[in-house]
């Protein structure tokens, strides 16, 4: 996993993984990943996340408010 650069400093994300159709989430405050597919999560919001996580901000803002619960 590559580590979530946090540019906002007070993100819950720790790391995440990109796949093809996925994106994997680990949130600092659990040892768990989670994982955002295209078929639970949706295309669209999948790669938004992808955009976010490479950019460093705003993607534990993202997952609370559109996908949340969506994970495998």
């Amino acid at each position: 996993m590559e580590r979530y650069r946090n540019s906002g400093g007070d993100s819950g994300v720790n790391a995440y993984e990109i796949g093809g159709d996925y994106i994997e989430v680990k949130f600092s405050n659990t040892s768990r990943t989670y994982t955002y597919s295209y078929s639970k999560a949706g295309r669209n919001h999948v790669e938004e996340m992808k955009n976010l996580a490479k950019s460093g901000s705003g993607l534990n803002g993202y997952i609370n408010r559109y996908v949340k619960y969506l994970y495998d």
